[in-house]
């Protein structure tokens, strides 16, 4: 069973950012988006500090994020690159599965990537996903490159939001029902 200190801090940072953004997009009536709990089993507690310094995962998650933005669900998951090679093992099976039942569902599943050295948000339709996913599964690479992804789900840095991943959406929206 994974631990819940092994990892670290990664992503944090970007989840703070994520969810900064998320509540400026509530204040503004935009969407309404809620941080996932991931349910843990503490096994160390610092009394002291009052924190827990060694959990276990109770189970598999699904995504980082869900919600609504005008009425269309949404979920996705954040995740931070640090080169310009994506591993799709920092995608499980599981998430795959609940995005690809959630878009049967008549939802919008992303994940959005934060290209750390790049400086660069990345929103990755859950379609473009699938592709890597199935190309690795039949064999092929089990990663997708930096140079592989459209430049137009890019996400543009605006003043007073972090990670403007709304405009990324409706475009995904849009190509959709141009489909």
């Amino acid at each position: 069973m994974p631990s819940w200190n092994s990892r670290g801090l990664r992503g944090s940072v970007l989840e703070e950012l994520i969810n900064l953004t998320n509540d400026k997009y509530r204040d503004n009536n935009l969407a309404l988006i809620q941080k996932v709990p991931t349910p843990i089993t503490p096994i160390r507690i610092d009394k002291e500090k009052r924190h827990i310094t060694l959990a276990y995962f109770e189970q598999k998650s699904t995504v980082d994020y869900i919600g609504a933005v005008q009425g269309i669900p949404v979920c996705f998951d954040a995740k931070e690159c640090t080169v310009d090679t994506f591993a799709l093992q920092n995608v499980h099976e599981h998430q795959v599965e609940f995005m690809r039942d959630f878009e049967k569902q008549g939802g919008v599943s992303f994940l959005l990537i934060y290209y750390v050295k790049k400086d660069i948000f990345y929103y990755l339709r859950f379609s473009e996903l699938d592709k890597y996913w199935q190309r690795a599964k039949d064999g092929g690479r089990k990663s997708f490159r930096f140079d592989e992804l459209s430049s137009d789900y890019m996400i543009t840095k605006h003043s007073g939001i972090f990670v403007p991943y709304l405009e990324k959406l409706s475009k995904d929206l849009a190509e959709r029902d141009d489909e």
